[in-house]
């Protein structure tokens, strides 16, 4: 069973998908940033503020290929897919599904939210820089991508749908 790796910008359903899918599956459901946290036994902020970015995502690249062969249903973080080291890792052991949601959407879910280092420092104009820029690279990264403007129970169909039987 391959894993399935949803990725996207930050607010983009990865999470609520990931867990819906996950209790219609039976499959075993990992938010990447909470496995990174209980990894490291501090948070996400905590990691960005005393070590910062570039050591955070060498822990993301180390998650990657730790889940790769898992067969779990894993919400990586905004960033995780942006490295194409990762995104080439998690195809060697599943798939990689771009939840493309509008910023205005995403923007609207993670506006304010002290729990995501780039989202609470960031105006809306830089973080729709951030998403404009990321993007293109989510759209190499992925083998499929599915419209995440609907609810989290359509966008859990839509990628329920691309792995039937797998």
């Amino acid at each position: 069973m391959k894993t399935i790796f949803l990725c996207g910008f930050m607010g983009c359903g990865k999470t609520t998908a990931g867990k819906l899918l996950s209790d219609e599956t039976g499959r075993v459901f990992v938010d990447m940033d909470a496995y990174i946290e209980d990894y490291e036994h501090r948070t996400i902020a905590e990691i960005f503020a005393s070590d910062g970015e570039a050591y955070f995502r060498q822990l993301e690249r180390e998650a990657v290929e730790r889940l790769a062969p898992s067969g779990f249903i894993v919400a990586t973080g905004g960033g995780a897919m942006v490295d194409p080291v990762n995104a080439e890792a998690a195809k060697k052991g599943g798939e990689v599904v771009l939840i493309d949601t509008p910023f205005e959407l995403c923007y609207e879910r993670i506006k304010g939210d002290r729990k995501r280092p780039l989202a609470a420092g960031s105006t809306r104009e830089e973080l729709l820089a951030r998403y404009e820029a990321r993007m293109g690279k989510y759209l190499a990264a992925a083998d499929r991508k599915v419209d995440g403007s609907g609810t989290p129970r359509e966008i859990c169909a839509l990628i329920s749908a691309g792995t039937v039987g797998e």
